[in-house]
C-alpha cells in the first residue's frame, strides 16, 4: 500500500534490522586534513575505568563547529559525492567539521575551513540500508559466507545469533519482518502495560510497506524464519522514513508487540547482558558496545555527533539529521549487514550499559546510529532494562 501508515501505539515492537556496508571509496581529494581510518583506529586505546576513551576540555568549543556545519551542510551536500557532515575533534583537541565523501569527490568543492573551523574529510563511500537489493551492491550483502565475519555457533545446546531460539528469545539475535531478510532485536521496551521489541523500520516494517499486525519472525527470513511457525510478535508501530536528499529524518525505528514469554531483555551469554533503563546522550570519546546478529559483541567509541547523512533505501536516498557516528576498536568491524537494529550501550564506567543509540547503517570504518532518546520519544516507549 505504498507509504507505511503510522500506527497507534498499542501494538508491540521488536526491533530488527541489519546495517549495511558503506562501500569504500577510492579517488583523490584535496590536500587538506584527510583521516586514515585504519591508522586512527590503531592508535585508539579503550578506557576500562571511566567509560570514556577521552574527555575533551571545554566541550562548549564544539558549538562553533556545529554552527558552521549546520550553516554549510545543505550547500556541501549539493555535491553528489558528499554523503554527510558531522562535528568532532582532531588529534590536537581542536573542533572540526567532518565531511563524509563518496569516490572521486570534487577537488574544489570542499573548502579547507568553514567559518574558520577546520574541515576534516573522511572517505566513507555510500551508506546503504539492509533492504537495498543485494544485486545492486558490490558487497552482495555478504551473502557468500565470509570466514572473517564472526558468528556465535551453537555450542553445548546453545543456539547462535543467527539461529532459532527457544522462547523467550534473547535480544541481539536475528529477527525481522516476514518480507525482509534479517536484522537484530535491539531490546525490549514498554509503553504502559504493553511490551514490545525494538528494531529499525527497515527491519520490522519493511521500510514503509509493512502493515499493523504483520508477522515478525525469529530468526529473520534470511536465516530460515517462517510465519506463523517462528512468530515472536506483530508489527505495532513504525516511524515513516521520508525519502529525499533534504528530508529531516531522525530515526529508523519500529516496534513489534511481543510478550515477556516470547522476548527476553538480556543478550546471549558473552554479551553485555541487560541494558539499563535510563539512556544517556552520546558525547565524543564515549566508549560503547553492542551485540548484533552478524558481528555479535563489538566495542567502539563515539567519533562524531550532530551528523547529517544520506542513507540509500529501496525507495531512494533518505537524509537523516542529528545522528551519531561510531568507530570500531582496533582490528574489528563494529557492525556489518544484519546488525541493524542493535542497541548501542555505554562500555564500562559508572554509565556502563546505559543505552546510547540504535544502529541502522554502517560501512567501512564507521557505523551510524539514531540517538536512543529520539527513538524513545518518537515511539513513546521506555527501555525495559535494569
Amino acid at each position: 500500500m505504498g507509504m507505511f501508515k503510522r500506527l497507534t501505539l498499542g501494538a508491540l515492537a521488536v526491533l530488527l534490522t541489519a546495517p549495511t556496508v558503506l562501500l569504500a571509496a577510492g579517488g583523490s581529494l584535496p590536500s587538506r586534513v584527510v583521516v586514515n581510518e585504519v591508522e586512527q583506529a590503531a592508535t585508539a586505546q579503550p578506557s576500562t575505568s571511566t567509560g570514556y576513551r577521552r574527555i575533551y576540555a571545554n566541550p562548549e568549543r564544539l558549538e562553533a563547529a556545529i554552527e558552521a556545519q549546520e550553516r554549510h551542510t545543505d550547500a556541501l551536500m549539493r555535491d553528489a559525492q558528499v554523503r554527510g557532515t558531522g562535528v568532532g575533534w582532531d588529534a590536537n583537541d581542536n573542533p572540526v567539521v567532518k565531511v563524509y565523501v563518496d569516490a572521486q569527490s570534487s577537488q574544489t568543492a570542499i573548502p579547507e575551513r568553514l567559518d574558520g573551523i577546520p574541515v576534516q574529510i573522511e572517505y566513507t563511500g555510500r551508506l546503504y540500508a539492509l533492504n537495498v537489493s543485494c544485486d545492486d551492491r558490490s558487497d552482495n550483502c555478504n551473502r557468500t559466507p565470509d570466514p572473517d565475519i564472526p558468528t556465535v555457533a551453537a555450542t553445548a545446546g546453545n543456539p547462535g545469533s543467527t539461529e532459532y531460539h527457544p522462547r523467550p528469545v534473547p535480544i541481539g539475535v536475528s529477527a525481522g519482518h516476514v518480507d525482509v531478510t534479517a536484522g537484530t532485536i535491539g531490546c525490549r521496551v514498554t509503553a504502559g502495560c504493553h511490551t514490545y521489541a525494538l528494531s529499525n523500520a527497515h527491519v520490522f516494517a519493511d521500510e514503509n510497506t509493512g502493515q499493523s499486525g504483520d508477522s515478525i519472525v525469529q530468526p529473520g527470513p534470511f536465516d530460515g524464519g517462517v510465519a506463523p511457525m517462528d512468530n515472536i510478535g506483530t508489527l505495532a508501530d513504525s516511524v515513516p522514513i521520508v525519502i529525499g536528499n533534504f528530508a529531516n529524518n531522525r530515526v529508523d525505528a519500529a516496534i513489534a508487540l511481543v510478550g515477556t514469554n516470547t522476548v527476553d531483555k538480556s543478550t546471549l551469554p558473552g554479551g553485555y547482558g541487560t541494558p539499563r533503563t535510563n539512556p544517556i546522550n552520546a558525547t565524543i570519546g564515549l566508549d560503547v558496545q553492542k551485540f548484533g546478529r552478524t558481528t555479535v559483541m563489538t566495542h567502539g567509541y563515539v567519533d562524531a555527533v550532530n551528523v547529517t547523512v544520506l542513507v540509500t533505501y529501496d525507495a531512494g536516498d533518505a537524509r537523516f539529521i542529528g545522528q551519531i557516528i561510531i568507530k570500531p576498536d582496533t582490528g574489528n568491524d563494529f557492525s556489518l549487514p544484519g546488525d541493524s537494529g542493535a542497541l548501542i550501550v555505554v562500555d564500562g564506567g559508572p554509565h556502563d550499559r546505559r543505552p546510547v543509540g540504535l544502529l541502522f547503517a554502517s560501512g567501512t570504518g564507521i557505523s551510524v546510529a539514531n540517538p536512543i532518546s529520539d527513538v524513545l520519544n518518537e515511539l513513546n516507549i521506555d527501555i525495559d532494562g535494569d
